[in-house]
């Protein structure tokens, strides 16, 4: 699991010939329920069919990526040893179903955080697409091959300007917060089984 540090600098060459494919994936709303600023494992709950569409992106060869802000570390309500460990355990949970999340970014910044060090406007919250690029670097990911599926316009947003494919599901936020950020979706589903059948097509 990895937690995102952005240090800027130059541009990443990250198209190469052995380019993977990717499904980035939102956390809260998109794969679990949501919770206003979860900060316990007991709070962890998988949303219905969830394992199994990843299971399906794993069978598919597809890099599976979670990219989640975490505002809970900059206000001082969690660590970001504490957000590990809920992702340490939504990871097993998922690994119980046959699923496997191949790397998770979190943002613990936010420009109005409590905590100093964390309050900043930075590279890396959705939706800026910092998160996308340094896994894409780390994952030999092709973005233009690759997906982002979430629950939110923010979500939809970050996708769009990393040239993903954006697939809105309608768990969650259901892109109900269309007052947050101007984002239009490539497709808009039921939930992550239904952007399974979507990203098939794309197979």
């Amino acid at each position: 699991m990895s937690r995102f540090n952005y240090h800027g600098g130059k541009k990443w060459d990250i198209y190469k010939k052995t380019a993977r494919s990717a499904v980035f994936l939102d956390r809260d709303g998109t794969i679990i329920r949501q919770v206003e600023l979860l900060h316990k494992v007991s709070e962890v709950k998988l949303l219905p069919g969830v394992a199994q569409a990843i299971r399906e992106f794993n069978r598919l060869g597809y890099v599976t990526v979670i990219v989640t802000n975490q505002p809970v570390v900059a206000r001082g309500i969690s660590t970001p040893k504490e957000v590990d460990a809920i992702h340490a355990f939504l990871m097993g949970r998922l690994k119980k179903g046959g699923a496997k999340i191949d790397a998770v970014y979190f943002c613990p910044h936010h420009p109005e955080a409590t905590l100093k060090k964390y309050r900043m406007k930075c590279k890396c919250r959705k939706p800026e697409i910092g998160m996308i690029l340094q896994a894409a670097k780390k994952h030999g990911i092709d973005l233009k091959k690759s997906f982002m599926v979430g629950d939110s316009t923010r979500d939809t947003q970050a996708g769009n300007r990393a040239k993903l494919k954006t697939i809105l599901v309608k768990t969650g936020k259901g892109g109900k917060d269309v007052w947050q950020f101007e984002a239009k979706p490539d497709f808009v589903v039921k939930d992550l089984n239904a952007a399974v059948r979507v990203i098939k097509k794309f197979s």
